[in-house]
């Protein structure tokens, strides 16, 4: 079976009415989008475009205890999500607490029928990777979307000395962020400037391990380059203007991974050529 990667769009950031955000997600060529859960004013038209256009769906949830995720995984499976992102509990809950909401969760899972990834995100339970790797170690069937430059801000570093649990996490990922973050920051001013050539290459060898799983597997991948808008975003002193186009860096971003993929399917195709 062919593993295929699957470029997914977030709203995050993204101004003018829906159907203008769809249609321009469309015609850039991604996949699908990733967005919070529609609001009920805007739920009928959100499943209608979502069908019109033949997106995917990666329905977003923030879940501070389990009452709140497991109405909030209800919510999101009558739209009929691709997977189901969650950034899960709180970094201020003792392990046991945290340990207690993530069993909870796999069983909704389980029970729900749709796949679940719980978010590396500052602020929440997998904050980092050692905590993420001991819940990891915990419960077998626990997955992740993997947005590493949260655990680098948080790590103040390039990870060097948590490679063990950057090689669990890739094991278990199923989603990506594909966003580059630097030692003070979870998102560079513009990850095309060169000046971030050493953080985006730290980035890259990580998702490139998810991806070499996902191949070998033959399982499907999705990713979504996530960049934020000002606020998240370096702005300008004064003028607050973005230090970048968003739109663009997420564009070039998503071409810069589907083409790492195809690297790989170039690789694995040459070393079958060699072995016959």
């Amino acid at each position: 079976m062919t593993a295929e990667l699957i470029s997914i769009k977030s709203l995050w950031g993204m101004p003018g009415p829906l159907e203008t955000q769809f249609q321009r997600i469309y015609d850039a060529g991604y996949k699908g989008i990733e967005s919070p859960l529609p609001d009920s004013g805007i739920r009928s038209e959100f499943k209608e475009l979502l069908h019109q256009y033949g997106f995917v769906y990666v329905a977003q949830i923030f879940a501070d205890d389990s009452k709140s995720f497991e109405d909030q995984v209800q919510k999101a499976a009558e739209l009929n999500p691709l997977l189901i992102n969650s950034q899960s509990a709180k970094d201020s809950m003792p392990f046991e607490e945290q340990l207690d909401f993530f069993i909870r969760a796999v069983n909704v899972e389980r029970a729900i029928g749709l796949p679940v990834s719980h978010e590396t995100h500052r602020g929440r339970a997998m904050y980092s990777p050692w905590t993420t790797g001991r819940l990891l170690r915990e419960i077998e069937d626990l997955k992740l979307t993997a947005d590493f430059s949260h655990w680098v801000c948080v790590c103040e570093s390039l990870l060097e000395d948590h490679a063990e649990w950057i090689k669990l996490a890739a094991d278990r990922t199923i989603h990506v962020h594909t966003r580059t973050g630097h030692a003070q920051g979870p998102q560079v001013p513009d990850p095309r400037d060169p000046v971030w050539r050493k953080e985006h290459d730290a980035h890259l060898k990580w998702w490139r391990s998810i991806f070499t799983r996902h191949k070998r597997e033959g399982t499907d991948l999705t990713f979504t380059p996530e960049y934020g808008p000002p606020g998240y975003m370096p702005t300008v002193p004064f003028t607050q203007d973005p230090v970048s186009d968003l739109w663009e860096i997420c564009l070039w971003k998503k071409q810069v991974i589907e083409s790492e993929w195809a690297k790989k399917d170039l690789l694995e195709e040459q070393e079958q050529k060699q072995g016959q």
